[in-house]
C-alpha cells in the first residue's frame, strides 16, 4: 500500500519501506520523535538516511515504491544536501519566500480577529460567534507556533548567527561560496519557523561559531527534529536519541525468525541491509561502545550457530553407525538379532529424525553473517613520490583573487602537510582552486614544477552522466589498464551491490566516494582536499585521515571539521575574513624552514601522521 500521512504535533513512522526496483533501502522501519526531542540518524553512506528524511518530509522519490504510515506536523520542512536555489535567485527573494508562509499565517490571524469582532456576515460566509471563535483560536495557535511577531528580529539573528548577515541582499546565489549557500539555506529554513525540522547533514560547511549557534537553536526547538549527521560532536550535543540505519544484530535476528537466514545470497544480504534500524537513547559516544559490543555478540552467535550446523549435519550422516555397536557380531548377537533389529532401526530412525528436525530449524533461523564493514584500503601503491630534496612543487607569490583571496606567499614541498582553516567565504576553496590550476589569479604569480600532477577532491561533486555506473565512470576516467591494476572494488569505498548502480541514484556521500577513487587511482604529487569529511561517514573520514598520513606526496586540506582539526599534526594556515563580501587575506609568512605560519605568526607543530 502507498504511504498514508496524518497530522499531529509529533513525528512518527510505522512499517516504512522504500525500494528502488529490486533494491530495498529500508523495510518495515519504525521511529517516533516527540515535540522537543531530536533524533539523530546515523549510518554508512548509502544506508538510506537522506531517503528516509525525504520520505518523512513528503518529498517525491522518483522510481521508488514506498509504503507505511507517517504522522507529522502540518508544517514539516526538510533541509536537503541538494540546495533548492536557482543560480539567478537573489538573497532578498529567497528571504521573502522563506517568510511568505509566516506572513500568510499573520494575515489569517488578522482576518480571524476581524471576523470575531464583527457579528455581521458577508455574503456566503458564516460569521456566527462559535465559528469565528474557533477560527481565531486556530489562527492564534498557528501564529504562536510560527512566532509571527518576531520574524524581523529572528531574520537578523539567524543570518548573523550563521555568518551570512553581511552578504548583501541583492547578491545572486551563484555569487556565494558553497559554504555560504549552505548556511543561507539553513537560515531560510529556520526563518520559516516550521513545526517540525528534517535536516540532512546540517553542519556541513559550518564553522565553530555557526555550529554552536545551530546547536543552541535546535536544543530550544519546541517541535520534533530528525537529522542525519556524520558530525560526532554535533550528535553528542544535540541528539536526544539515535537511529542507526546500518545492519545490526537485531535486524539479523528478526530476519532469521522470519525464515530468511537459510542461505548466503545477494537477496539475503539486501534484505539484511534494509532491515536495519537500531534505536538508542544515549549519546553518540556511548552508542559507539554499545554498537561494538552488539556486533561482537552478533559475530559470536553466528559462529556458534555455524558450529552447531556442522555438528548436526555430521550427526544426520552418521547416526546409524553411531547407534550400531561398531564391532563384529557374536553368537549371542546373532541369536538376538531378530528380536533387536526392529528396536535398533527404530532408535536409529528416531535419532535421525530428531537431528534432521533440529538441523532444518536452525538452517531456517540462523542469523546472517555480519557484513564486513567497508574499510578504506588506503592510497594505492605505485605512486611516483618526489623526494623531499627535490625542492618546491608549488610557489605562490603575491597572489590575489579580487574580493576573495590575498596570499603574500605560500610554498608547497613534497613533504607538506597543511591544514587550511577559516570562516565560510574566507577563501579556502578559492585557494585550493588556484593551487590546482582550476582558477587563475588576478594578480601575482603561481609557479608549478614541470610535470607536476595535482589532484583536487572538490566539495560539490557532479557527474555528467547520471545513468553511468561507478564502475563504468571509473574505467572511463582512469583508463582500462589502470582500472585493472587498481580495481574500484579493491579500494574499500563501495559495497558490491552499488558498483553497477546508476551514479545518479547514489547518495551524495557515495558520489563523493567515487570522486575520491578517481583521484587516488593514480596518486598525484599534490593532493588537495576541500572539506574532505563532508558527506562521508565517520568511519571513512577517520580512515581517510589516517591514510593521508602515509600519502606519498604533499597534502593540503581545507576544513573546519572540529574533530579533524583537533587531530591534525601538520602545519596550519588560517584565512581571515575581511568584510561583508567575504574577501579574505592569508597572512602567510614563510619561516626559515619553509613552513607556513598563521596570521599571528604561530607555527603549527609538525609530526608524522
Amino acid at each position: 500500500m502507498p504511504v498514508t500521512v496524518t497530522h499531529s504535533t509529533h513525528l512518527s513512522g510505522d512499517l516504512l519501506s522504500v525500494a528502488f526496483g529490486d533494491r530495498r533501502v529500508v523495510a518495515d522501519l519504525g521511529l517516533a520523535v516527540a515535540p522537543g526531542h531530536r533524533l539523530g540518524l546515523i549510518g554508512e553512506n548509502g544506508a538510506g538516511k537522506s531517503t528516509l528524511l525525504r520520505l518523512l518530509g513528503g518529498d517525491e522519490l522518483p522510481g521508488a515504491e514506498t509504503q507505511g504510515r507517517i504522522v507529522r506536523p502540518l508544517r514539516t520542512r526538510l533541509l536537503s544536501q541538494e540546495l533548492p536555489f536557482a543560480p539567478g535567485d537573489r538573497v532578498d527573494d529567497v528571504i521573502d519566500a522563506a517568510i511568505a508562509e509566516v506572513r500568510a499565517i499573520e494575515r489569517e490571524l488578522d482576518a480571524a480577529a476581524r471576523a470575531l469582532a464583527d457579528d455581521a456576515s458577508d455574503a456566503g460566509v458564516d460569521r456566527s460567534p462559535d465559528v469565528a471563535a474557533e477560527r481565531f483560536a486556530r489562527a492564534l495557535d498557528a501564529a504562536e507556533r510560527a512566532d509571527v511577531w518576531s520574524v524581523e528580529r529572528r531574520r537578523d539573528e539567524l543570518l548573523d548567527g550563521l555568518g551570512v548577515g553581511g552578504l548583501g541582499r541583492r547578491r545572486r546565489i551563484d555569487e556565494l561560496s558553497g559554504g555560504q549557500r549552505s548556511r543561507f539555506a539553513l537560515a531560510a529554513l529556520l526563518l520559516s519557523a516550521p513545526e517540525a525540522l528534517l535536516l540532512d547533514e546540517p553542519t556541513n560547511h559550518l564553522d565553530d561559531d555557526a555550529a554552536a549557534f545551530l546547536e543552541e537553536r535546535l536544543r530550544a526547538w519546541r517541535g520534533p527534529v530528525a537529522f542525519a549527521s556524520h558530525d560526532r560532536e554535533f550528535l553528542d550535543r544535540v541528539a536526544t536519541g539515535l537511529l542507526d540505519l546500518d545492519p545490526g544484530r537485531g535486524g539479523a535476528v528478526a530476519l532469521a525468525r522470519a525464515g530468511s537466514g537459510a542461505s548466503v545470497s545477494a537477496g539475503r544480504d539486501a534484505a539484511l541491509a534494509a532491515s536495519a534500524g537500531t534505536a538508542f537513547g544515549g549519546s553518540f559516544t556511548d552508542y559507539l561502545a554499545v554498537r561494538a559490543d552488539e556486533r561482537e555478540r552478533w559475530r559470536r552467535q553466528h559462529e556458534q550457530e555455524q558450529s552447531e550446523l556442522r555438528r548436526l549435519r555430521l550427526a544426520v550422516a552418521e547416526t546409524a553407525r553411531t547407534v550400531a555397536h561398531g564391532r563384529a557380531a557374536t553368537d549371542n548377537d546373532k541369536f538376538l538379532k531378530h528380536f533387536k533389529r526392529e528396536g535398533v532401526e527404530q532408535a536409529v530412525s528416531r535419532r535421525v529424525r530428531n537431528a534432521e528436525v533440529r538441523l532444518g530449524e536452525l538452517e531456517r533461523t540462523q542469523v546472517a553473517r555480519p557484513p564486513a564493514p567497508l574499510a578504506f584500503s588506503g592510497i594505492p601503491a605505485g605512486a611516483n613520490a618526489l623526494p623531499e630534496e627535490s625542492g618546491l612543487l608549488l610557489h605562490l607569490s603575491d597572489v590575489s583573487v579580487r574580493g576573495r583571496l590575498d596570499v603574500p606567499a605560500l610554498r608547497v614541498t613534497p613533504g607538506t602537510r597543511l591544514l587550511v582553516t577559516g570562516a565560510n567565504g574566507a577563501g579556502k576553496s578559492t585557494l585550493l582552486a588556484v593551487l590546482a590550476g582550476r582558477l587563475e589569479a588576478d594578480d601575482g604569480t603561481v609557479h608549478r614544477r614541470r610535470g607536476l600532477r595535482v589532484g583536487l577532491l572538490e566539495q560539490d561533486v557532479r557527474f555528467t552522466d547520471p545513468d553511468a555506473s561507478p564502475r563504468a565512470i571509473y574505467a572511463r576516467t582512469v583508463g582500462e589498464r589502470r582500472a585493472e591494476r587498481v580495481p574500484l572494488d579493491g579500494l574499500g569505498l563501495f559495497s558490491p551491490r552499488d558498483l553497477d548502480r546508476p551514479v545518479g541514484r547514489l547518495s551524495v556521500g557515495q558520489q563523493r566516494r567515487l570522486a575520491l577513487a578517481l583521484v587516488i587511482a593514480a596518486p598525484p604529487h599534490v593532493f588537495l582536499l576541500d572539506e574532505p569529511t563532508n558527506h562521508l561517514s565517520l568511519t571513512l573520514a577517520g580512515e581517510l585521515e589516517d591514510a593521508l598520513g602515509g600519502f606519498p606526496g604533499a597534502v593540503v586540506v581545507a576544513s573546519h571539521d572540529r574533530w579533524l582539526r583537533r587531530r591534525w599534526e601538520g602545519e596550519e594556515l588560517e584565512l581571515g575574513a575581511l568584510g561583508a563580501l567575504g574577501a579574505a587575506e592569508a597572512s602567510v609568512v614563510i619561516g626559515s624552514s619553509g613552513a607556513p605560519t598563521t596570521q599571528a605568526g604561530r607555527r603549527a607543530p609538525r609530526g608524522p601522521r
